[in-house]
């Protein structure tokens, strides 16, 4: 029985799907236990278009605009978690995901701080 699962989504930060919305992309990906891969939703339902998603270079060289529409695929044990994960992703503005991902700096910069002070 596969576990395979795929979802169309369209990308919402402005820079598509390059830098940061890409980078929180491909970590996603990586931190998730099913194996994904994307494509133009363009591209129609051939398999043969899908690119691995856990790489970097792979999707941003796609070349995804903000308000396309890609397709995505996992297969594997979490894989609906996975694509619920990757369109939040997709579908949050970036300044929201810088926003996260400033929150979690600034906790880590605060505690070395107090480290350091404590050294």
């Amino acid at each position: 029985m596969s576990s395979e699962l795929e979802r169309v989504v369209t990308v919402v930060p402005e820079a598509g799907l390059h830098a940061r919305p890409a980078a929180t992309f491909v970590e996603t990906v990586t931190d998730a236990d099913s194996d994904v891969q994307i494509a133009h939703a363009t591209d129609g339902d051939d398999d043969t278009d899908l690119t691995p998603a856990a790489s970097m270079i792979a999707v941003t060289s796609l070349g995804v605009e903000h308000g396309e529409e890609i397709r995505i695929v996992a297969d594997g044990p979490d894989a609906e978690a996975t694509l619920d994960a990757l369109e939040r992703v997709l579908t949050t503005p970036e300044d929201e995901l810088d926003g996260e991902n400033a929150t979690a700096t600034d906790t880590d910069t605060d505690a070395d701080a107090t480290t350091d002070t404590n050294a």
